[in-house]
């Protein structure tokens, strides 16, 4: 179940000639609501911001997303004390072509949604991925935005129907791992701690930049560099992080599996200490 909103009121439809709808022009925020508050919501405003500078959309006022976004978790039906919203700016109505008219005025669309909970057995136990076939294509205009074309996540999600596997694992033409579907990836190799460069594609997830601060924090070190997929099966443990469920370790890639997650359990233990209850077990 979802219900939107625009400046405050409810909608339902939006206009055909949204540069959104004809062009996949502009970008969006998904965002972890708990207790009714959204998460993270400094990192994400920054995240929309960045995009809307390196699109060229017109910066949309902070305060204003603030209000949008407390108006429609108050109208809306949906439980917040736990479930997901979703923020799309578009570059707004215009005439047919890829040129946009210099009188355009952004859109701003709010979602919110119902969110499922991971059980905690998950966390406990980890998950199943897969690799994709499709790869992703290098763009670093674009390279760490959530933008509205997402055409190879959805490609790529379609390449299995098998339930057991939670999130599928993106590569690009080069074979270096970049990114989940839905998530970011970190590796662990001799207590080391490693996660992909997200500067010729994929998305720079909140959590990921929220995990690398409290990971410095913490006196850990994280580098952040290009990740052969071979060199990442041969890692001694893998997890996810993802914005809504925080950090989940990976127990079985195709034939490759892991049984321990003894720093992937710090790693969620620090999260469970800020802000990421739920990956505490």
């Amino acid at each position: 179940m979802s219900e939107w909103f625009a400046n405050g009121q409810s909608i339902d439809t939006v206009d055909i000639r949204d540069r959104a709808v004809q062009y996949g022009d502009g970008l969006f925020e998904t965002i972890a609501i708990r207790d009714s508050l959204p998460r993270f919501w400094p990192l994400h405003v920054a995240r929309l911001q960045l995009g809307c500078h390196r699109l060229g959309i017109t910066a949309t006022d902070d305060a204003k997303l603030a209000a949008d976004l407390d108006k429609a978790l108050h109208q809306c039906t949906i439980d917040t004390t736990h479930c997901t919203a979703k923020i799309v700016v578009t570059a707004g109505s215009g005439q047919r072509g890829y040129r946009r008219s210099g009188a355009a005025k952004a859109s701003v669309w709010v979602g919110v949604f119902d969110s499922r909970r991971i059980p905690a057995s998950t966390y406990k136990d980890g998950i199943d991925v897969r690799l994709c076939h499709l790869r992703l294509a290098e763009q670093p205009q674009l390279a760490g935005l959530k933008t509205l074309n997402r055409l190879e996540q959805v490609m790529a999600c379609a390449e299995w129907d098998d339930t057991d596997i939670f999130e599928g694992l993106m590569l690009d033409a080069a074979d270096r791992l970049i990114c989940g579907t839905m998530s970011n990836v970190f590796i662990v190799s001799a207590n080391a701690l490693k996660t992909p460069a997200i500067t010729r594609c994929g998305v720079a997830g909140i959590m990921r930049q929220h995990l690398l601060a409290i990971i410095v924090d913490a006196g850990i070190d994280c580098e952040v560099a290009d990740i052969s997929v071979d060199e990442a099966l041969a890692a001694d443990e893998i997890f996810l992080t993802n914005s809504q469920f925080g950090v989940l370790p990976v127990r079985r890639c195709g034939q490759y599996a892991w049984s321990k997650y003894p720093v992937s359990r710090r790693i969620m233990e620090l999260a469970a200490q800020n802000s990421v209850p739920e990956c505490r077990i």
